[in-house]
């Protein structure tokens, strides 16, 4: 695959982005009310902007094509991916409120969170890929040119990490250490973990990192490991691209996000025998009651555990 087919290829920016514009608007008539503290509305235009990037990761280009189930998708993700339930509650009163004042000034007909509850958000259980089409995916990118090797290094670290898109297009140079197969992530807040890396991960990345990024790399590149094809870091928005790209290479019909991946490394690993804690840990949940969800009631998995594990178990 040449530059120029690379999901993250130069092209024209949009005008304007019809999301930013419409929060703009709303967070302004919020402050201008006086309704709301301003330590709160600082926290709605945090949330906001995290569904409207949500939102664009689902294909949805203005307020107005928003439909009931995007909101509801939108608001499982935020639980799926850790935030805390008073996090993703807050966020619903946001997005409700952002939508009630859209269809007041006629910036859309409809009202896709007209009595939105929380509670009545459905949190699905992830789907993992089955490992055939978890290597058909890693095999999408053979290529020898820069950004084949950089996405191919991307898609066997997300696989082999769990990592969030966000942590993966955060992470430095210093922070992917191949000598000793660990992977330094900065996670949210002020915790950090250590992941480790397998052998066919770390292959990858060395190849990308010693191979690939010095011809990526620009006057803007910085200490980024992971650059775009203009040399800049690595954009949340683009790994989203270069898994889609990936998956219709590799046939794959289903929707894939790099969360499809992180639900499959934790699958894999507790389908394998892996303590639940440890998975938390490699995640970076601060609540175990988030990882519990990768836990699947398989009655024959918990039959070849009670038989292996309990003194009298056969």
């Amino acid at each position: 695959m040449s530059a120029s087919a690379s999901p993250d290829r130069p092209v024209d920016a949009p005008p304007t982005d019809p999301f930013a514009t419409s929060l703009e608007r709303f967070l302004a008539a919020l402050a201008g009310s006086g309704e709301l503290s301003v330590h709160t509305t600082d926290a709605y235009r945090r949330d906001l902007r995290r569904y409207a990037q949500t939102l664009t990761d689902l294909g949805r280009r203005t307020p107005a094509e928003v439909t009931r189930a995007d909101v509801e998708r939108a608001l499982a993700e935020f639980g799926n991916s850790g935030l805390s339930p008073a996090t993703v509650a807050r966020s619903a009163s946001a997005i409700r409120r952002y939508h009630t004042f859209l269809a007041a000034a006629g910036m859309s007909q409809a009202n896709p969170a007209a009595d939105l509850s929380v509670a009545r958000i459905h949190r699905p259980a992830p789907e993992a890929l089955p490992m055939e089409e978890v290597e058909r995916l890693l095999a999408a990118n053979a290529g020898d040119e820069p950004l084949e090797r950089r996405d191919r290094a991307i898609l066997e670290l997300l696989y082999a990490t769990g990592l969030k898109a966000s942590e993966l297009a955060a992470l430095e140079l210093d922070q992917v250490m191949t000598d000793t197969a660990l992977v330094q992530v900065a996670g949210r807040g002020a915790r950090a973990r250590l992941v480790p890396v397998g052998r066919h991960a770390v292959a990858a990345l060395e190849e990308y990192r010693d191979s690939a990024r010095p011809h990526l790399a620009g006057p803007e590149s910085g200490t980024a490991f992971f650059l775009s094809a203009r040399g800049r870091a690595l954009s949340r928005m683009t790994v989203w691209k270069i898994i889609r790209a990936a998956a219709r290479r590799a046939g794959l019909e289903r929707p894939l996000s790099p969360h499809t991946l992180r639900h499959t490394f934790a699958v894999h690993l507790l389908e394998g025998g892996a303590d639940l804690r440890d998975v938390q840990q490699l995640l970076g949940h601060a609540d175990i009651s988030t990882t519990q969800i990768y836990a699947r009631p398989d009655g024959d998995h918990l039959r070849r555990v009670h038989q292996t594990y309990h003194p009298r178990g056969s």
